[in-house]
């Protein structure tokens, strides 16, 4: 379980916080989506369950132990990050990349064995980009670099995946394998954290859902509860309507209109 405790985080001494006072518990096999408008501080908050940054107040606990307790390599193994913007510098292949999602798992110095590599290509194939092996990440579009990140992901094999705007660069096509993707880690027995401004995407991965503003948590539940008109107008301040249709929840917003809170 990954727990959240009144977690309070400002990047500068003066600035106002970019999360507030921020509480919730993450169920082991959970999904989970951190939803909220761009700007909100849900990227923020993934850093600090990484352990990449310290909160100013509060805790994190992850299997109830603090994530900037453990050593990078030990992290490496419990959780993974496919983060949304990664600069890469050098002409890796696409294969040798996501074969750095299994440094974790290697004793220092030594070079990957052969299984290292069939579980690199089968994250590969998994994100349906094997075809791509052998070419160089400097040389793919945003949405196929997207997808390598995903796979570099999946071949670290940790029980905690972390997903940063996982669809943002992908079209539709892209976008229905991505969520493939991210079904099947959950029903793999995976806890999946994932950020989002999209109530589509959390409609169809998450089980549960943080919905954050303004660094604040606004409402913290099983996704069915979350996904309400009420909190979904008040999150992106404009009215937002939510229908069934064929056994899926539809999210959409009405045109032209700016959402008025009366609290």
């Amino acid at each position: 379980m990954i727990q959240l405790h009144h977690i309070s985080y400002s990047y500068r001494s003066n600035a106002d916080p970019a999360v507030r006072d921020v509480s919730f518990s993450i169920p082991d096999g959970a999904s989970l989506a951190l939803l909220g408008p761009n700007g909100a501080g849900k990227t923020t908050l993934l850093d600090i369950i990484l352990g990449w940054r310290t909160p100013d107040d509060g805790s994190v606990r992850v299997n109830r132990i603090r994530p900037d307790r453990i050593s990078r390599k030990e992290a490496g193994r419990i959780m993974s990050l496919s983060a949304q913007s990664e600069h890469i510098s050098f002409s890796f292949s696409v294969l040798d990349y996501v074969l750095f999602g299994r440094a974790p798992h290697l004793s220092r110095l030594s070079a990957p064995e052969t299984r290292d590599f069939e579980i690199a290509r089968g994250a590969l194939a998994d994100a349906g980009i094997a075809h791509l092996e052998q070419r160089s990440v400097t040389d793919l579009s945003g949405g196929e670099t997207q997808l390598v990140k995903i796979a570099r992901s999946l071949a670290q094999q940790t029980a905690v995946l972390l997903m940063d705007e996982p669809t943002s660069d992908l079209d539709p096509g892209n976008t229905a394998r991505v969520l493939d993707i991210m079904k099947q880690s959950h029903a793999a027995g995976r806890t999946l954290i994932f950020t989002t401004h999209d109530p589509m995407l959390a409609s169809e991965a998450a089980t549960h859902a943080a919905l954050i503003k303004a660094g604040s948590l606004i409402f913290f539940g099983k996704i069915s509860d979350a996904l309400q008109e009420a909190y979904l107008s008040s999150l992106y301040e404009t009215v937002m309507h939510v229908v069934m249709l064929q056994g899926r929840r539809i999210v959409f917003r009405s045109e032209s209109q700016v959402y008025k809170n009366s609290t």
